[in-house]
């Protein structure tokens, strides 16, 4: 009896060794097909979002510290793809656009967190990570209010989610609406949370429109520092640690290189393509982490905030860019 239970638990464990075995090996073949120029960025999203609802990430513990590295990485090769006065002209366009936005989207956000009577910390986080850059932004700003765990998860899943739908609904859009690729470029920069989609659906859009949309967009981020220490204030933390995003830094100084070091020319084109890969590799990771669990956790309420504000800034930047610029 006790042989037959013994082999009985041995063939369970063998079970279970082989369906992780297939889940790795499933996963390694869909990282291995976002390495190739045939799987777009939307494509490697919803790649994610199957694996993620399917077999599930086995490599799940290490997924926000590759999501976040890689696509740091990233952003900064596509800076030696730019030139400093074309980025420092869109960056001009856009510095009024990001002040109005930033400030509106806040306000607006916690009077809706109010009116839902949405907890305070996660209400601040999705309307910060509507209003400057996601992830990022939440990431930031999370340790400077004392969030928890919970907090921080439904506002990451709720961006996350919204995320997804920019990347395929606004190339769609922008194409209706018959934007030029500054618009569209703004427009990302502005309406589009993170900036993996950001740069996912500018890039689907256009050299110009992608060049438009990273430039704004890391200047947007820089938002972060000044609402961190507002945030110190509003949520009484004296310890006021803030994360600063010196990425955006290097990205400055890969583009200075492309402008003005004539050397760089003869790498240029392969840098700014391993960063493209870079970033299409970045959003099937972020696919990949949005499994049910994950999207059940955010919740009708929070989840709707999310949606109020993304529809209220994506619905006037987009009648701004199209009758200002």
């Amino acid at each position: 009896m006790n042989t037959q239970n013994q082999l009985s638990n041995n063939a369970g464990l063998l079970t279970v060794n082989i369906n992780q075995n297939v889940r790795k090996i499933i996963f390694a073949i869909c990282v291995m097909l976002c390495l190739t120029p045939f799987i777009s960025p939307a494509v490697a999203l919803l790649m994610g979002l199957v694996i993620a609802q399917f077999t599930g990430h086995p490599y799940l513990h290490l997924n926000h510290k590759a999501t976040h590295l890689l696509l740091q990485v990233s952003v900064v090769g596509l800076g030696f793809g730019m030139n400093v006065h074309s980025a420092l002209q869109a960056g001009g366009q856009g510095i009024l656009f990001t002040i109005v936005s930033i400030i509106s989207t806040l306000t607006f956000g916690y009077f809706i967190g109010r009116w839902f009577t949405i907890e305070k910390k996660t209400s601040f986080l999705i309307s910060a990570g509507t209003a400057i850059c996601g992830g990022s932004a939440i990431a930031a700003i999370s340790p400077v209010i004392k969030a928890e765990e919970k907090q921080i998860s439904v506002a990451l899943g709720c961006v996350f989610i919204l995320n997804a739908v920019a990347l395929f609904v606004f190339p769609l859009i922008g194409h209706y609406f018959n934007l030029s690729q500054t618009q569209f470029g703004l427009w990302c920069a502005i309406a589009i949370h993170d900036t993996s989609s950001v740069v996912g659906a500018a890039g689907k859009y256009g050299t110009h429109a992608l060049e438009v949309a990273t430039t704004v967009k890391l200047a947007r981020a820089l938002w972060i520092i000044p609402v961190a220490f507002i945030s110190s204030f509003l949520f009484k933390n004296k310890s006021k640690k803030i994360s600063i995003p010196y990425f955006i830094g290097l990205f400055v100084l890969a583009m200075i290189a492309n402008t003005y070091i004539p050397a760089i020319s003869l790498i240029n084109v392969y840098l700014v393509n391993l960063a493209k890969i870079g970033l299409t590799l970045t959003l099937f990771l972020i696919g990949a982490e949005l499994s049910r669990t994950v999207l059940l956790s955010v919740g009708f309420k929070p989840l709707l905030q999310g949606i109020l504000l993304w529809i209220t800034i994506s619905a006037t930047a987009l009648y701004a860019v199209m009758h200002l610029v």
